[in-house]
């Protein structure tokens, strides 16, 4: 999708500007769907995702994605990149970061994150390589521990995003199930991916077994007619058994992440979701 197709679809959706959205909260939407267009013009990408209706976003680290295209914000102060994502209408207040530069980087992107503004930071991945071993799985979560402590005494809420990888078993035991078991509560909260509903997974149930422990979810649909992750409401997902649960669990934020060309669609049933 080129920038003027995304500019466009922005355009017909400003009419629809949230007042009133699901859980009393912004639907907000992680930015790295859009990642070219937001590297390539930081300012009118921001703009057009507001005038979908998003008001909130969910950045990347631009030193942590800098090979993933995120290189051209680094040119940006903090107090630059929140003034331009205030000037476009918008809110940020989480980051998604590798676990390289939480290890190697933690005091600078602290520092960054509380001039942002931010209240949370997320990992993004551990990295770890394929077949890795539950010991491995769960070393790395108590290594995440410990960075939570720093993040927690700065005031920043600390938490792992999972993808499908997380909803394999080793030795009959859930990856993610072993995660929730090591983190500690306090320190580490989970951002839920909903994708993994690909998988076979129920959403609904998943955050119904771990009632204070998701901070945030990422927000896509399935469709099993075609076998592929749809716009949000265009598959199987229960999102209104998803957002009960979601809101008697003290789920804080919910971020889509979409194709751009199925951003619109994914805001327009969210707003309307009663």
């Amino acid at each position: 999708m080129t920038r003027r197709e995304f500019a466009a679809g922005a355009a017909m959706a400003a009419a629809n500007v949230a007042k009133a959205d699901p859980m009393g909260m912004p639907i907000g939407t992680q930015v790295w769907p859009v990642r070219e267009a937001l590297n390539k013009d930081f300012d009118g990408t921001l703009r057009d995702l507001a005038s979908m209706g998003y008001r909130t976003i969910e950045m990347c680290s631009p030193p942590g994605y800098e090979s993933s295209g995120f290189a051209p914000l680094m040119k940006l102060s903090a107090a630059q990149m929140r003034q331009k994502i205030r000037a476009a209408g918008l809110r940020c207040e989480s980051s998604h970061y590798n676990f390289r530069e939480l290890k190697e980087k933690l005091d600078e992107r602290i520092a960054f994150a509380k001039e942002m503004g931010y209240t949370q930071m997320v990992l993004a991945s551990f990295g770890l390589r394929a077949g890795a071993t539950m010991a491995d799985w769960t070393a790395a979560a108590s290594e995440l521990n410990k960075i939570g402590e720093a993040t927690q005494k700065a005031g920043i809420q600390l938490a792992f995003h999972n993808h499908n990888m997380e909803f394999e078993s080793i030795g009959g035991e859930l990856i993610f199930d072993r995660l929730m078991i090591t983190f500690d509560p306090k320190l580490v909260k989970s951002q839920f991916q909903v994708a993994v509903a690909s998988l076979g997974v129920d959403p609904v149930q998943v955050v119904r077994k771990y009632p204070g422990r998701i901070l945030s979810m990422h927000l896509a649909d399935w469709s099993p007619a075609e076998k592929k992750l749809a716009a949000v409401g265009g598959g199987a997902v229960d999102w209104k058994g998803l957002f009960a649960a979601a809101r008697a669990g003290g789920v804080k934020n919910t971020f889509v992440e979409v194709d751009p060309a199925q951003m619109k669609s994914s805001y327009s049933y969210l707003h309307g979701l009663k």
